[in-house]
């Protein structure tokens, strides 16, 4: 009796063992996702209005600066592929800045600025360390904002009134 019960258990071990082993088997050629469907979702026309929101975002900087704003909004996807934590404010600032002073000062680039940044410095810590005081630094900053404020104004307005 207890040898048919050994056998009895090792047969059932088995069976279950190699129907175990059929099911991951067959699981495992199972497609991973879903089936896709005939027709992908057209997702072109919001993707298309994000663009032209990004590209816009950039439209009175980019006069000011004497590009183009699709220019510009690559040069900020460039910048953000190195530094993914770079604001739009932070890229504008650099470019405004840099614009601003590398006459005067041909080491403040906007290259030296976005590299600062990425470093985990501030425009202003970024500006410092490349030879301004911390006054200068802090004017410059304002001023690059009041700038890029009033490009954006500029280019708001001429919209309005038909670039007139």
């Amino acid at each position: 009796m207890k040898r048919i019960a050994a056998r009895l258990t090792t047969s059932v071990t088995l069976a279950l063992g190699l129907g175990l082993a059929t099911a991951t088997a067959v699981a495992a050629q199972k497609p991973a996702h879903g089936r896709a469907s005939a027709h992908a979702p057209n997702t072109n026309g919001a993707s298309n209005q994000n663009r032209a929101k990004d590209v816009d975002r950039f439209r009175g900087v980019a006069q000011k600066l004497g590009t183009t704003p699709d220019a510009l909004e690559t040069e900020y996807l460039a910048a953000r592929q190195a530094n993914p934590k770079l604001t739009h404010g932070q890229f504008v600032a650099a470019n405004m800045v840099a614009h601003n002073l590398s006459a005067k000062n041909p080491n403040i680039t906007t290259q030296a600025i976005l590299d600062g940044l990425k470093s985990g410095k501030s425009v202003g810590q970024t500006l410092q360390s490349l030879g301004l005081s911390e006054k200068e630094a802090k004017e410059a900053e304002a001023t690059a904002k009041r700038e890029a404020k009033e490009a954006e104004h500029d280019a708001d307005k001429a919209e309005k009134t038909g670039g007139q």
